[in-house]
């Protein structure tokens, strides 16, 4: 939006001594001490964290609206001008007076001065850091997996994600998906929005509460904060933007509660679906996608339409076969799926950690088993029967038709019980590497031996005891190294660690033809 405020609220030099020394993107608050979401004072050039870490930079903004009696009316005005802004990792620019992002700048362009300097600083710092972390790295063991600064494990390049306050339910899926590389790379070759004309040309573009919906592009958010990523210009990116367009087209997110992973992961991949059926920027979606050789048409798997990347990825086909107990009746329907849910069968479910002693430990193989095992339906699920006329007893059994490029699993952690939801704790054994599908194939012998082995490429993890609460991490390879995303802390790790892990979402990337034999 247009803010009329900034004449008289942005008065400090672009490059004034008053700023904290570092890289802008991780000051601290002057309140706090904390180094998330730090914001800076257009007016005084003081820093403080933003609304979702401590809310300083506003309350900074409403000390400076109380009026002083004793004060002369030039000096009230004085102290009533701290009402604009500047996120130090984004770059954006807040005014709290009109609630709202700011897209235009003073007479003397001071607003996009600041930008330019805070960002000169940025990549100063950054520069110096990443010249420090390469004389390590040479100085360090050829044959060291890690590398350890300052006592502590830390990653080269790897960008995390600033929580907004309880995101890291976004932040976790966000990571595993940047690390498919095929789904990550189609997003991030995509032409960028085409930029304003008029007075903001050639600027950044912000999304504001006073745009419509029609305004608001996920692919494009989302195709941002993938750019963002790996990119090792900075240690965490703040997703605001994206986060704002995800409260505009999925309601269910909105709000600062902790959410449920997995089930924001389906959102956002059928909400990406969705738009990439239409075009966006004036380019077919389908168009691109039949311009990329690697997803050709026998890899497409059509859900809600025509096929996009998403599920050309992570589509696959189930076929649900129920027979009639009484007459014999067998009904097949075959089911497009982009994730499957897999149960964790109850006789497993007292043990917790992978080196407990009571009862033999469950692995994917049995969930994998469990869903796909012939089962009698109970009687709140009787099946309707054509040939009988009416609902009857009869069991049910689920093939995989068509296996997908990445397989998604999702174990389900929680049940609900009468009054509340649980979380089953149980440690789940699974593969880095080659996990085998073949078995669970309707027509095993129509796929090459390649076709059906899996390598692991992400986890999400949710730690604490229920799905209103606690936290979630990830874990995903790139480039052959395992790296461990706790929101904006980003740390090496190593595949034990991995595989300790108690998974809640897996994913699983085909296996190509030239790689190693190894089976679950």
């Amino acid at each position: 939006m247009e803010c009329p405020h900034l004449s008289s609220s942005v008065c400090i030099a672009p490059d004034s001594a008053k700023f904290p020394n570092g890289s802008p993107s991780s000051w601290c608050c002057s309140v706090c001490r904390s180094n998330k979401s730090p914001w800076v004072c257009l007016t005084c050039s003081s820093v403080h964290c933003g609304r979702y870490v401590n809310g300083h930079a506003k309350k900074h903004y409403e000390d400076a609206q109380i009026p002083l009696t004793n004060h002369k009316k030039s000096e009230r005005q004085e102290k009533a001008q701290h009402t604009v802004c500047m996120d130090c990792s984004s770059y954006s620019t807040y005014c709290y007076r009109c609630d709202d992002f700011v897209v235009n700048d003073t007479k003397l362009g001071l607003v996009q001065k600041v930008r330019e300097h805070l960002q000169n600083l940025e990549n100063s710092a950054f520069t110096a850091d990443r010249h420090r972390k390469r004389k390590l790295l040479e100085n360090s063991s050829l044959n060291s997996k890690l590398l350890k600064v300052n006592g502590s494990t830390t990653a080269v390049c790897a960008t995390g994600l600033r929580n907004l306050g309880n995101t890291c339910f976004m932040n976790a899926i966000l990571q595993s998906l940047s690390n498919i590389e095929q789904f990550c790379c189609y997003f991030k070759e995509l032409p960028a929005v085409e930029l304003r004309n008029g007075k903001t040309a050639g600027r950044r573009t912000y999304h504001t509460r006073s745009q419509g919906d029609s305004n608001v592009s996920l692919v494009e958010e989302f195709r941002k904060t993938l750019c963002a990523l790996w990119q090792g210009s900075q240690t965490a990116f703040s997703p605001e933007s994206l986060f704002y367009v995800v409260w505009k087209i999925m309601p269910n997110f909105r709000g600062y509660q902790q959410q449920d992973a997995h089930e924001f992961m389906r959102y956002l991949l059928d909400h990406l679906h969705l738009e990439l059926q239409g075009g966006f920027n004036g380019i077919s979606r389908s168009s691109i996608l039949q311009e990329n050789s690697t997803l050709s048409a026998s890899n497409k798997c059509c859900i809600n339409g025509a096929s996009t990347v998403v599920t050309a990825i992570f589509g696959g086909i189930l076929q649900n076969e129920v027979n009639c107990l009484i007459c014999g009746t067998e009904s097949r329907k075959f089911d497009p799926f982009l994730d499957l849910s897999l149960d964790i069968p109850s006789q497993f479910r007292n043990k917790r950690s992978k080196n407990q002693e009571n009862g033999p430990t469950c692995s994917l193989r049995d969930c994998l088993r469990s869903f796909t095992d012939l089962e009698e339906l109970d009687e709140t699920e009787l099946y309707m029967c054509h040939k009988c006329k009416k609902k009857q007893k009869s069991t049910k059994k689920f093939w995989i038709q068509k296996l997908p490029k990445v397989l998604c699993l999702h174990l389900k952690r929680f049940h609900w019980t009468a009054y509340l939801r649980n979380k089953v704790d149980t440690y789940v054994e699974f593969p880095l590497r080659g996990l085998d599908m073949k078995c669970y194939l309707l027509e095993p012998e129509n796929s090459g031996p390649e076709n059906c082995l899996y390598d692991l490429a992400a986890v999400v993890v949710h730690h604490g005891s229920g799905v209103g609460s606690g936290h979630y991490t990830a874990y995903a390879t790139h480039e052959g190294r395992w790296f461990h995303f706790n929101d904006s802390t980003v740390t090496l790790t190593d595949e034990d660690t991995v595989v300790k892990a108690k998974a809640y979402i897996l994913f699983y990337v085909e296996r190509q033809a030239k790689a190693g034999s190894d089976k679950l």
